[in-house]
């Protein structure tokens, strides 16, 4: 009989559509650098997200608009976007840097286990900072440039070295749980724009591959900083977005550029 009653009350009680529920919204670190006739907004984003978040608004959203040209790590070119998830990166390279997501280059988000891991929390590259800005710019018709050539980042993962996966089916089941609880974490770090939560990431990993860090973050981070530098010289406003973990820690692009006597501010 309760059955009964529920199913006419159902059926004949018309039900209002459920509000959307608003996204959370939150404030990833952002910082400028500037001289007398030129801005350069450094941006740190996160690679693959959940989606769940309203990040891309207020200060980063009024630097953006603002801006006269996006630059990106790299730009992955339009005919190869479906190739890629079929070209992962080197084994073990996802579990010793995490940072596909963390802040990395973009393409080792092709990594089984982290690309695994990450869906595991309802991350992906759709929802990421760099796939939004981009087609924000393309949407405003604001040039797109990328700080590396896509070809020159697959020669730098043909240098990393790699690390055999775990063999054992519960021993991988716990890394995997390992990798998404990071990456939960590290989103968690980027919505609240603490660079700082990155930096112990950053640490493990010089500490087991110095050549891996040196490579991925030390030595870009220094060319990245000498284009700033340069790029200082002709007038503008440019909004460069890369991975937040490059905005990080002692050899962070902040670091590198007070090297040069270029001070950066935080904007948010």
């Amino acid at each position: 009989m309760l059955a009964a009653l529920i199913a006419a009350a159902v059926t004949t009680t018309p039900v209002p559509p459920a509000s959307p529920t608003p996204r959370p919204n939150v404030h990833p670190a952002l910082w400028v650098v500037n001289d007398e006739d030129t801005i350069i907004y450094l941006f740190g984003t996160f690679h693959a997200l959940d989606g769940k978040s309203e990040w891309f608004n207020d200060e980063v959203r009024t630097a953006f608009s603002s801006s006269e040209e996006l630059v990106l790590e790299t730009i992955v070119p339009d005919s190869l976007k479906k190739r890629v998830p079929q070209r992962p990166a080197p084994q073990g390279v996802g579990m010793q840097t995490v940072g596909p997501f963390a802040g990395s280059a973009s393409f080792l988000s092709t990594s089984k286990m982290v690309m695994s891991a990450g869906r595991s929390q309802g991350m992906s590259t759709d929802h990421g900072a760099d796939a939004i800005l981009r087609e924000a710019a393309d949407t405003a018709g604001i040039p797109v440039n990328g700080l590396e050539t896509f070809d020159f980042q697959l020669g730098m993962f043909g240098k990393m070295p790699g690390a055999k996966p775990p063999a054992d089916p519960a021993e991988a089941a716990r890394t995997k749980a390992a990798v998404a609880a990071v990456l939960a974490q590290l989103q968690s770090d980027w919505n609240r724009g603490d660079v700082e939560g990155f930096v112990p990431m950053l640490e493990q990993m010089e500490a087991r591959s110095p050549a891996t860090y040196k490579l991925l973050f030390n030595d870009r981070n220094n060319r990245w900083a000498f284009w700033i530098a340069k790029r200082l010289r002709q007038p503008g406003v440019v909004f460069v977005a890369v991975g937040a973990g490059h905005l990080a820690g002692k050899d962070s692009v902040q670091q590198k550029l007070s090297l040069y006597g270029i001070r950066t501010t935080r904007v948010n």
